[in-house]
């Protein structure tokens, strides 16, 4: 589990003191004990931060908010949405390529689950949850996380300006009373999920629109169709 605090230091200058809080040791307990037990939990350990260590705080364009990690073997690696290389794509992420091909009128390897790239570039892919055990979506969801990763979005509105928050169904919604929209473009559509996709996620074009929005601010776009970064 958690044995120290290894993230990168634009990170640890800001959210610091939330690791020597007593939800976090109780989130620690809690993970520690199920492991005795034998239960397993997702991510791995070293993965379980990978999102903030993959995007330094300095370098977030974008933050998409994903719900709790996958819950099959191999899948979660600590970023929302993304599945490691060599792990088929999920359903929510193959409707996500769906959107981005039409989106961005591109045709590209959709194969590749990973979403690495994106974070390289400054797309923060955070989930609300960041650990579940093995076959039980959102049995984590209670245990503390969202007292932690609430507080992240609030220190990224806070001190940064012009970001693009991603807000895709209900759960990530409730989120957006923590972002200040007079310093952020919010983006809110129906979840990627086959069961709410085509409420409104086909056609809300939340790629263009966020490449729109950073170059209005003379922002480096995100490549979102490049893979190989």
């Amino acid at each position: 589990m958690i044995k120290k605090v290894d993230l990168p230091d634009s990170w640890l200058n800001l959210i610091i003191d939330e690791f020597h809080k007593g939800y976090m040791d109780d989130i620690k307990k809690m993970i520690i004990e199920n492991k005795k037990k034998g239960i397993i939990i997702y991510p791995p350990s070293s993965k379980i931060f990978n999102a903030f260590k993959l995007t330094e705080f300095n370098l977030i364009k974008v933050v998409i908010l994903g719900q709790d990690p996958y819950h099959q073997e191999g899948q979660a690696h600590g970023l929302s949405f993304s599945v490691p290389t060599n792990i088929p794509p999920p359903p929510s992420l193959i409707n996500i390529y769906k959107e981005l091909s039409v989106d961005m009128d591109s045709h590209f390897d959709n194969s590749n689950g990973n979403l690495d790239s994106w974070a390289k570039q400054g797309v923060f892919l955070l989930n609300t949850t960041l650990t579940v055990q093995k076959g039980k979506p959102l049995s984590h969801s209670k245990i503390g996380w969202n007292l932690f990763t609430d507080r992240v979005i609030e220190v990224i509105s806070n001190n940064k300006e012009k970001v693009v928050f991603i807000l895709w169904g209900m759960q990530a919604q409730s989120k957006k009373h923590l972002i200040d929209k007079n310093k952020h473009l919010i983006l809110e559509s129906a979840h990627p999920s086959p069961l709410s996709a085509h409420r409104g996620f086909f056609g809300s074009k939340p790629f263009s629109r966020t490449n729109h929005y950073l170059a209005s601010n003379d922002l480096k776009m995100i490549e979102w169709t490049n893979f190989d970064l």
